[in-house]
């Protein structure tokens, strides 16, 4: 069987021919170099509004990269035509494997992307002997396509929260759609501010905005300040995880505290080796750390009645509808606020500010919370650490939206497992 077979087999074109293959040396590597040539009687289609136009005049021959065979570089060499479009004028002509001034076809610029989908870019660079910067640009042309094509109509709710992406406090603002049938990156911006939220609805357009009904964050002033001004329609749901993080800071900094002074003290230190213990959720506790704290419960500390209330709250999410929410928060705020450790009043006192917020995940009757915003956004740090971290922005973007965004794909002749 020739090559011409197999690529007639997997990327037949109309328009074209194979017309021979030919041995190529590059730097003491053996390549195929595949002669392109137009059918007879075809004419160059423009690239500028794909109309065919008679012919004007050839450029030099171009190679194209196409996908490997059997282990050696393969490359389409054709010598683009220029054609006189009768509305654009001379522009070169459209091929169906190449685009724009790319030198990579786009079926391997769809096989790279869908490798570099699985492991890092680094990696598909080094398997498939290319470049970082050639892996890059085939996934960005995937998802640029993708970004064009996906369809934003019918959507719900939102989640949104911003993520750590590299040192000195370098935040994304992320924007999730959590619809039952759709879990998927919609948006990504740079820094966790109001003016970066802002630029999200202006991308979501006022009328997809009019449709939300719930939007879950955590307490992020900036969030909470857009949201209100811009979809305040929407029963904005405070992000149960966030809430539960505050408590456990204002824990730990309890259990520091007073560790410290019990040292100064000179008293036996109950606290060494809790943390976990006072952190973690009863039910994921082990064997001995349940026992640890068994005998830490009986010592009348601060640090025990801080877990204790912590623990109360829980609670709270098994309400049955606003009413009882509302009356359960009444009485954990006096215990709180009588109970004399400042770390857990402050945590009361801002959670009684967004006491709305709060109860409004009874008025969305428990549909939306931000366990599925959190699960996304520990795939987002995995492609973040699988690319080992990215200099830029438009890095960092390209590459969650190629992980997360579910965007739809090109057409290709054939399909890459």
């Amino acid at each position: 069987m020739r090559v011409k077979s197999i690529l007639n087999q997997v990327e037949k074109y109309k328009d074209f021919v194979y017309e021979r293959v030919r041995w190529k040396d590059e730097g003491g590597e053996r390549a195929l170099a595949v002669e392109v040539r137009p059918r007879a009687h075809r004419p160059g289609r423009c690239s500028g509004c794909g109309e065919p136009g008679p012919g004007y005049d050839r450029l030099p021959a171009r190679a194209f990269e196409y996908v490997p065979l059997w282990g050696m570089r393969v490359y389409f060499v054709y010598a683009l035509r220029r054609v006189q479009c009768a509305r654009c004028g001379v522009k070169v002509e459209a091929v169906p494997w190449g685009q724009g001034k790319q030198t990579l076809t786009r079926s391997y610029m769809q096989f790279l992307a869908t490798w570099a989908g699985r492991v890092s870019w680094q990696e598909v660079a080094r398997f498939f002997h290319t470049s970082w910067e050639k892996v890059f640009h085939a996934v960005s042309w995937q998802v640029e396509w993708g970004l064009a094509h996906r369809d934003l109509a019918g959507i719900k709710a939102l989640g949104i929260d911003e993520t750590a992406w590299q040192r000195g406090h370098r935040y994304l603002t992320v924007v999730y759609q959590l619809d039952a049938q759709a879990r998927r990156l919609l948006w990504v911006g740079e820094q966790r501010s109001a003016q970066t939220l802002l630029k999200f609805f202006r991308f979501f357009g006022p009328q997809r905005t009019r449709q939300l009904r719930f939007i879950c964050s955590d307490l992020w002033r900036p969030y909470l300040e857009v949201v209100a001004q811009k979809a305040g329609q929407a029963l904005h749901v405070l992000d149960r995880f966030h809430v539960a993080m505050n408590l456990n800071q204002a824990v730990d900094q309890v259990r520091i505290e007073e560790s410290q002074e019990l040292r100064r003290r000179g008293l036996r230190p109950l606290l060494t080796r809790t943390r976990w213990c006072l952190l973690k959720r009863p039910e994921h506790l082990t064997s001995q750390q349940e026992i640890k704290l068994a005998h830490l419960l009986r010592a009348n500390l601060r640090t025990v009645r801080a877990y204790l209330l912590k623990e109360d709250l829980g609670f709270f999410w098994t309400c049955q509808g606003v009413l009882w929410a509302r009356a359960f928060l009444k009485g954990w705020y006096h215990r709180v606020l009588r109970s004399q450790i400042e770390p857990l009043k402050k945590v009361a006192r801002m959670l009684r500010a967004h006491e709305p917020l709060l109860l409004n995940w009874f008025r969305a009757r428990k549909q939306i919370s931000s366990g599925p915003t959190e699960g996304l956004n520990n795939r987002l740090q995995l492609t973040l650490r699988k690319a080992y971290g990215f200099r830029t922005f438009r890095a960092a973007e390209i590459a969650v939206y190629h992980t997360l965004g579910a965007l739809p794909e090109p057409e290709s002749t054939h399909r890459f497992c």
